[in-house]
């Protein structure tokens, strides 16, 4: 331990953010990494307690905390004191496949873990993290490491989203062939289609698909399996297949009426992204319109922020839950909007009841119910991120129609909708049981 009373010397300080006024004109990540010295010092605060919940991953009186891959976190918390940055480098990657999404989307269970938190505030674990990474990407430290020997076993992973870029990644490792299969343009899932840019920049993902090609790995887009291909099919040419296709179904919100300018969330922000990664020449745009978000997730957050990018005139947010129901913190999104429009965009104990229309079918208006009053709101876009209720039926029906038993699933097909972070180490599950099924004994991590 570099710095034992570091904990009680040193404040926590997390990364730095662009200005609002600055950052809502553009689809730019917004975080600042930390100057090193300071890095450094909050690598330090680590107090290398004798039991790192940050690294248990486990569900206590129903609250997760401690992070699901199980990383290192006082190890190469330690080393980022001592500017070991190769050995703190070595210590992330033993769990961690992939810090660089983590490090940006997580919303660093680690630190709920954290013992330091009753002392001055939890452990920047999430922000260290990326920046062991990322100071890795950018100084020529992470160089393709393709395995030193092949088995004869081939693998498909359907889907590449996080869960499937965990398992190609794992067995991969391991030395089995593999190849994913992706029904989009380009590979990353959720990660790339469904995060705004300003949370994860598209060539932060374009960067490590590269370099797990270049470790071997083959990547085929724009094939739907299920459609193209079939999953009989795959399984005769390989040993083992996994599917990881996601849980996008999305939850159904039910009201009265009918109008265009409404649109499921992932409807919404999967053409944006792909207008901007120039797959298609035009999106869904909020400038000068009245937008109207239904739900209060990460992925409600996310259309509202992209609203506010696109120019809208006004934002609300309609939440069923009452304001009790949440603390006083709020994330990036609502602080934009509260420097922008001067006041809560949201509106708890609510609802949308009815879309209203005019003559050509394009929505105008919205009749909700506000703690039991009804109240009608102009609106000329209408985005439901209410959630989504599982992975689509035809993924459903590929998966139970196999005969093979060589056909295993992962992720939020398998769980729902869930944290990256979770389909991460339920993708790593995966290529543990798919080396065991393949090899008869795993040395994958568990």
């Amino acid at each position: 331990m570099g710095k034992k009373t570091g904990f009680m010397d040193y404040s926590r300080v997390g990364h730095k953010e662009r200005p609002i006024e600055e950052r809502v004109h553009d689809f730019n990540e917004f975080n600042i990494s930390l100057p090193t010295v300071e890095r450094a010092r909050q690598g330090g605060r680590c107090m290398d307690c004798g039991v790192p919940f940050c690294q248990s991953g486990i569900v206590f009186y129903g609250k997760r905390m401690g992070c699901p891959l199980h990383n290192l976190i006082p190890e190469w918390n330690d080393m980022i004191y001592e500017g070991n940055r190769e050995h703190a480098l070595s210590r992330l990657l033993k769990t961690a496949p992939f810090p660089e999404f983590t490090g940006r989307v997580c919303p660093a269970l680690c630190e709920v873990g954290c013992n330091c938190k009753d002392v001055g505030g939890s452990v920047t674990i999430r922000d260290n993290e990326l920046y062991i990474i990322e100071y890795a990407f950018q100084n020529g430290m992470m160089e393709p490491r393709p395995p030193k020997k092949r088995s004869d076993k081939h693998v498909a992973v359907v889907g590449s989203g996080p869960a499937g870029l965990a398992a190609a990644y794992w067995l991969n490792k391991r030395g089995h062939n593999v190849e994913v299969y992706e029904r989009d343009h380009k590979p990353g899932g959720l990660l790339m289609y469904g995060i705004p840019n300003m949370k994860l920049d598209k060539s932060v993902v374009a960067r490590r698909i590269s370099l797990m090609e270049a470790e071997g790995i083959v990547f085929h887009c724009g094939v739907n399996v299920g459609k193209d291909i079939t999953v009989e099919q795959l399984a005769q040419q390989f040993d083992c297949v996994i599917l990881c296709c996601g849980a996008q179904k999305p939850r159904e919100v039910r009201f009265e009426g009918e109008a265009k300018g409404v649109y499921y969330a992932l409807d919404y922000l999967k053409p944006v992204v792909q207008q901007q990664v120039r797959e298609i020449a035009s999106a869904p745009t909020a400038k000068d319109k009245h937008v109207i978000v239904i739900g209060n997730g990460n992925t409600a957050s996310d259309c509202v922020a992209t609203a506010v990018r696109q120019g809208c005139q006004s934002v609300t947010q309609i939440i069923r839950k009452p304001e009790s129901a949440y603390g006083p913190e709020v994330d990036y999104a609502h602080a934009e909007t509260e420097f922008l429009f001067g006041k809560d965009i949201r509106v708890f104990e609510s609802n949308v009841k009815k879309v209203i229309a005019d003559d050509n079918g394009d929505l105008t208006a919205v009749e909700l119910s506000v703690a039991g009053e009804v109240q009608t709101i102009p609106a000329d876009m209408l985005l439901i991120a209410s959630g989504f209720s599982g992975t689509e039926d035809q993924n459903t029906a590929m998966f139970k129609a196999d005969t093979t038993g060589k056909v295993l699933q992962a992720g939020d097909m398998k769980n729902g909708a869930t944290l990256v972070v979770l389909a991460l180490a339920d993708g790593a599950e995966a290529a543990a049981k798919a080396d065991e099924m393949l090899m008869g004994y795993t040395s994958l991590k568990r």
